[in-house]
């Protein structure tokens, strides 16, 4: 994880966030000054961004939301108060609604970002200035330390290659806390036909099947957010192995991000949230799947099942069967 720090300093009414990272201050300032760049770190996992307006300029402005599992957005501006090109930049951060006017209640922060070099890399400081200690203290409750932390942990994906952070490395499955888990694959193929592989009833038998002798006997998925999806599953020849899983589409962004409750066709209890996303560079597409799970107990139950290792063997079938085709 690239962050080393993170300090809240209630004498000086600031925010601090050091991270070192292994890329080239250049490369750096292009992740934190690019729109498309900056969408893929900016929001921590569950909450991604989405830049609607970006004016990066003295006097200009940048409009981001970002959106939750659920919909729900949080949206912020920033104002653009100064720039040193190549090293640094300063704006006014404020939390807006959907007329993207500052809402009353909510702190506006001036926020300092300065890159330098360093022996292995480069190093990002980020300083926010708050107007009072309430202020920074309501910023804190909301959870920006650990959200700022998750989010930045995003960072090393970005700055750099796709394919040489990812190929090769098959299925990785991180533990973010006790209730949250990310999953992530490349597969070597564009983002549409992968969307189309996690949409389409005859695409999803080809290669969502898990270890090899079983059968996919059923393949429903969400249409529509409100819409429900069921899949099953059996071993060739053995009906009685029969298992599978449903739930409801609460957030379809088509080609790029679905998410969808999941339960245990046929089981009582709570549901896990599976939120997808795909990110597409230089013809490979990044799988990432948030889940999060009712408690501990539930995440370490599902993922003791070998859970990772049939992701692993499904991906893999992807890239042989749908991809490999196209």
């Amino acid at each position: 994880m690239p962050v080393t720090d993170i300090t809240t300093d209630p004498e000086n009414l600031t925010m601090t966030l050091t991270a070192d990272v292994d890329a080239p201050v250049e490369r750096l300032w292009r992740a934190f000054t690019q729109p498309r760049q900056l969408e893929r770190f900016w929001g921590p996992p569950g909450w991604p961004a989405t830049f609607t307006a970006f004016d990066f300029t003295v006097g200009g402005h940048v409009h981001y939301e970002m959106t939750s599992p659920k919909g729900e957005k949080s949206r912020g501006r920033w104002e653009i108060l100064a720039i040193d090109e190549g090293a640094g930049f300063e704006v006014l951060d404020s939390f807006v609604g959907e007329d993207s006017e500052p809402l009353d209640g909510f702190p506006a922060m001036r926020m300092t970002f300065g890159f330098d070099a360093t022996a292995s890399g480069s190093r990002l400081t980020n300083v926010t200035y708050f107007t009072s200690a309430e202020a920074l203290e309501q910023v804190v409750a909301m959870g920006a330390v650990e959200g700022s932390r998750m989010a930045m942990a995003q960072l090393d994906a970005v700055l750099r290659d796709l394919r040489e952070y990812a190929q090769g490395r098959g299925t990785q499955v991180e533990l973010l806390d006790d209730t949250h888990v990310r999953i992530t694959r490349l597969v070597d193929g564009p983002r549409e036909l992968v969307w189309r592989a996690h949409h389409e009833s005859e695409l999803l038998k080809k290669w969502m099947l898990g270890p090899d002798g079983w059968v996919m006997t059923a393949a429903e998925p969400a249409t529509a957010v409100g819409s429900a999806y069921r899949y099953a599953w059996e071993q060739e020849g053995a009906p009685e192995t029969a298992f599978g899983f449903e739930g409801e589409a609460l957030l379809i962004e088509a080609p790029w991000r679905a998410v969808t409750t999941e339960k245990m066709s046929g089981m009582d209890g709570p549901s896990t949230l599976n939120d997808l996303q795909l990110y597409e560079e230089d013809g490979a597409t990044l799988i990432t799947t948030l889940i999060e799970y009712p408690d501990k107990e539930t995440r370490d139950m599902i993922l003791g099942t070998g859970m990772g290792d049939g992701m692993e063997t499904s991906y893999a079938r992807m890239e042989e069967t749908v991809l490999a085709s196209a």
